[in-house]
């Protein structure tokens, strides 16, 4: 019973922590070099009022609650690079376009915080 319990929590520990394939970690000068590219979608997650307070084109606000239902309007075949204030709720977002078959996905270690 208690390997049953520590493999359920290796799981999970996994689950959360290990890299996806197709989603790549990325620093704020990889991001800016990303820039260049009209082909590339930048999308903030931050809430509108961390947005408005700062943020840097060309990322849009799309909030880590409303991408869900916004997936849509984004193109599946472009590279994503995605950004919060930390890099916690870019690498949830980065998670949820994996699973609606966005292959291309680039997380902004430590988000706006890290931004030089």
């Amino acid at each position: 019973m208690e390997w049953i319990f520590l493999l359920i929590v290796v799981v999970f520990f996994a689950n959360r922590f290990l890299p996806v394939k197709g989603i790549t970690n990325i620093s704020t000068q990889e991001a800016k070099d990303k820039f260049k590219n009209s082909d590339v979608q930048f999308i903030d997650v931050r809430t509108p009022g961390e947005y408005k307070t700062n943020h840097r084109k060309p990322f849009i606000n799309i909030p880590l609650n409303h991408l869900s239902s916004k997936i849509e309007a984004l193109d599946k075949e472009k590279e994503v690079v995605v950004i919060c204030q930390s890099g916690m709720r870019s690498a949830k977002a980065a998670k949820m376009l994996k699973k609606q078959g966005f292959e291309k996905i680039y997380n902004v270690k430590g988000g706006m915080s890290a931004w030089i």
